[in-house]
């Protein structure tokens, strides 16, 4: 049997959950509310039962509160029950080398993200009606997304190919002319918190779209934050992971020195030699809100940073919407000319 954390209000027993707003925990019943400091003297565990269920890919647990059976998958390490919204925090796997380092909590609570993806939504009218819908607005959940954050020293130097161009008239004739150089910087930088999605299961492009986070607001890892929220574990390892983060730390390097390269209409890196001296990493927990939509046989993912707000998606165009209203754009342009060739 694994050990699962549910936090219970010790007034009324009832679920408690993190308030972003408040930073506390409260309980939506007697509207007790609650620290963290108070909440890790509330020792309640065993809450929900486990037994592995077929494969490697689902797990299954049984609810003491209401004896429901919550399936989750293997990379889930928080969930809830549907029937009675018992939180279920999968102690296993946020234990040895899964427990995080560090964690953003949310800031934002799920009426935020709804208001946010309707003001986004708002005035474009070729959206398919399945963008407005409440029931699938409704769905927006708040995960907490494993990362990986790697700090590193760097130095090193970089050649560029440089054009500055000028223009001037002799006689009745234009002429440019281009110099080309090869300019050459060096220098030293220093990177700090150096992000890498740690899941197989979001797109790295989106959630490179929603940075940055602030990571002086990186807390010690506390289970209680994942009260009222979705997590999963990372299935990225460390040194698979830091692949990309070595890329991302050259690349910026790169750009940092080429704008020092100053006094030409172009320039352009040909060459570098790049030292990453690596100063530690750490395994934390991202605040994610999560919206699919379903749109003609293709997912439609919504994502916003539950920090800053920060919210992407792309929205398709309903074609049939477009071909109705130009329809009647038309109609009503054809017989407003036929009006003012009547009248005259």
């Amino acid at each position: 049997m694994n050990n699962v954390l549910d936090h219970k209000c010790p007034n009324c027993n009832a679920v408690l959950k993190y308030d972003p707003h408040l930073e506390k925990w409260k309980c939506e019943y007697c509207r007790g509310e609650f620290t963290l400091n108070e909440l890790d003297i509330i020792k309640k565990e065993n809450n929900i039962e486990y037994s592995k269920k077929g494969n490697s890919e689902n797990y299954g647990y049984i609810c003491k509160n209401c004896g429901a059976q919550i399936i989750a998958s293997e990379n889930t390490s928080s969930t809830s029950c549907v029937y009675c919204k018992n939180t279920a925090i999968i102690m296993d796997k946020l234990t040895g080398e899964f427990n995080p380092d560090y964690v953003i909590p949310f800031k934002t609570k799920k009426v935020d993200a709804i208001n946010a993806f309707k003001k986004f939504c708002k005035g474009k009218i070729l959206m398919p009606k399945e963008f407005n819908n409440k029931k699938n607005i409704d769905e927006i959940t708040g995960i907490y997304i494993p990362f990986w954050l790697y700090n590193f020293d760097a130095d090193g130097i970089i050649e560029a190919d440089c054009k500055r161009i000028t223009t001037f008239r002799s006689g009745n004739y234009m002429y440019t002319k281009t110099d080309t150089y090869l300019a050459t910087r060096g220098g030293s930088m220093t990177f700090n918190y150096v992000p890498v999605d740690g899941s197989k299961r979001f797109s790295n492009d989106i959630m490179n779209s929603i940075e940055p986070f602030d990571y002086s607001n990186l807390k010690e890892f506390n289970y209680s934050y994942l009260s009222g929220f979705l997590s999963e574990k990372y299935d990225v390892d460390k040194i698979t992971a830091s692949k990309d983060a070595i890329a991302r730390a050259k690349n910026s390097f790169i750009d940092e020195m080429s704008k020092d390269i100053v006094g030409f209409n172009t320039v352009v890196p040909i060459n570098n030699s790049i030292n990453l001296s690596d100063k530690g990493s750490f395994y934390v927990l991202l605040p994610v809100w999560i919206l699919n939509i379903k749109y003609k046989d293709k997912i439609y993912t919504f994502a916003m940073n539950g920090e800053t707000g920060k919210l992407i998606g792309n929205i398709p165009i309903d074609k049939k919407k477009a071909v109705i209203i130009f329809a009647l754009v038309f109609a009503l342009t054809f017989i407003f000319l036929l009006i003012i060739s009547y009248l005259r």
